[in-house]
């Protein structure tokens, strides 16, 4: 989504992958919205994490798959050390191993390197501005790596039943991919109430973010409701 804003500052990525094409494909794409900035590149994990550090960008994108610390280690110590920098995974399709791994290291999205142009740009905006994004073909695969949506449908639909009717419409608009003040426009809220609407989602789910809140949303059925 592009800031509505006049005149407000480019969003700040940092591109991480140690094929030097692909960053340069990545930056290719993203240089086409004037209003993201890509403002360093690195080849390898350990220089990302060093990077963000110094740039403190609001995103980085992470290949899993890099040399000295892979990228689901460089997305949780990019947690620790800068939190307020979201990480998005660059994934090929299938690693369905390390899709499931960074769901508990703080991703804020995953994107396929071979998807559409236009998933890499909407998805730098929804997590620049606190949502979750999660390619619609990686977020198909995610769902189905417990056995399947229909079959995980009916304890997902139990871990939500003690939400309440507002709390699960809030969890369906962060499966969809909705920032916190896109939720409170939507609902006819303030910003501070869906922020309080998502600690309470979060305890009761017992999820860590909102990533695996948003798979939650989309076993339970309530994206698209």
């Amino acid at each position: 989504m592009t800031p509505d804003v006049a005149g407000a500052a480019p969003v700040r990525v940092v591109v991480a992958d140690d094929e030097a094409m692909i960053r340069a494909g990545v930056r290719a794409i993203l240089t086409t919205d004037p209003t993201i900035e890509v403002v360093a590149e690195a080849g390898d994990g350990r220089a990302a994490v060093e990077l963000v550090r110094a740039h403190r960008p609001q995103v980085v994108l992470l290949d899993i798959r890099m040399p000295k610390l892979d990228g689901l280690s460089a997305a949780a110590e990019i947690r620790r050390l800068v939190p307020q920098t979201a990480a998005v995974m660059l994934t090929t399709f299938g690693e369905d191993d390390h899709i499931a791994r960074a769901l508990g290291h703080g991703a804020s999205g995953f994107l396929l390197k071979a998807g559409d142009p236009r998933e890499l740009i909407a998805g730098v905006h929804a997590v620049a501005d606190g949502g979750a994004y999660l390619s619609p073909r990686v977020a198909r695969r995610v769902i189905e790596l417990g056995g399947g949506r229909l079959a995980r449908r009916p304890a997902a639909r139990d871990r939500t039943a003690a939400l309440t009717e507002r709390e699960r419409e809030v969890l369906g608009l962060v499966g969809a991919g909705l920032s916190n003040a896109e939720i409170a426009r939507r609902l006819h809220l303030v910003e501070g109430t869906v922020k309080t609407y998502l600690t309470s989602i979060f305890t009761r789910l017992e999820v860590r973010n909102r990533v695996q809140a948003a798979i939650i949303a989309y076993e339970a059925g309530l994206v698209g409701q």
